[in-house]
């Protein structure tokens, strides 16, 4: 397997693993009336290549679930880093 497509796949894992996490912290902060995550933080994580870890972490933490804007945005970012993924693998 060529680097980039090993850099690529690690940076993906870190930045899903981020917004998993940040989906159950904002998850717990909600249920204890604390100070939350900003929505726009969660969507910039998904667009950046996070739209699994987000989806994983609406369903894990039933967190953001009636908002469909969070689909939509997690599910822009998974299309687009997968399609940054493929023309990268293709090229090399």
């Amino acid at each position: 397997m060529p680097l980039l497509i090993k850099v690529m796949l690690i940076y993906y894992g870190v930045v899903n693993v981020v917004l998993f996490i940040l989906m159950g912290v904002d998850k717990v902060k909600a249920k204890r009336n604390e100070w939350r995550i900003r929505e726009a933080t969660l969507f910039v994580t998904a667009l950046v290549g996070g739209g699994i870890g987000g989806f994983l972490g609406m369903r894990l933490f039933h967190h953001k679930t009636k908002k469909w804007y969070f689909y939509v945005m997690f599910a822009v970012g998974v299309v687009l880093h997968t399609i940054l993924l493929w023309c990268a693998y293709s090229k090399l």
